[in-house]
């Protein structure tokens, strides 16, 4: 059976300007819209230094349905980092998120070199990052008035 998405990751400077666009968008329907995240720019000028995975819809090959920036070392964290992690509400539930996050490891892997990777989880979904084996190293903390817990994979 063929799959329903397929995942492109990208530099920056390598996105076409509807591929950015239609990353725009999710991430304002899902932060803006969805979570009501008003109180910190979306847009913080790290997005020209990262690598954008994301997924598009097989049926409609402009739409990002899953979303994700691969951060290098020392621009969040002194390790590489995961963040702005999305799937469009009506893309949830089917794997998509874990799919997405296994292919996030390798492509830092294999584009950064590094084995560590840290990450700000919302912890409503930290059990997604630990089934793909992140574990957690802080306490819980709110970012953008969202419980989130600190979290990092070693790979050995």
């Amino acid at each position: 059976m063929k799959k329903k998405y397929e995942f492109k990751n990208k530099y920056f400077n390598e996105l076409n300007i509807t591929e950015l666009y239609e990353i725009v968008k999710a991430r304002y329907e899902v932060f803006a819209c969805e979570q009501e995240i008003t109180c910190e720019n979306d847009f913080d000028d790290k997005d020209k230094e990262c690598i954008h995975l994301f997924a598009l819809d097989n049926n409609n090959s402009d739409k990002v349905i899953g979303y994700c920036r691969l951060l290098p070392p020392g621009l969040s964290y002194n390790e590489a980092s995961i963040g702005r992690v999305l799937v469009l509400k009506e893309y949830r539930g089917k794997g998509l998120a874990r799919e997405m996050m296994i292919k996030a490891i390798k492509v830092i892997q294999r584009e950064y070199g590094v084995n560590e990777i840290t990450l700000s989880a919302q912890s409503y979904i930290k059990d997604l990052y630990k089934d793909v084996g992140f574990k957690e190293i802080s306490e819980e903390y709110k970012e953008a008035g969202i419980p989130h817990v600190k979290m990092r994979l070693s790979i050995i």
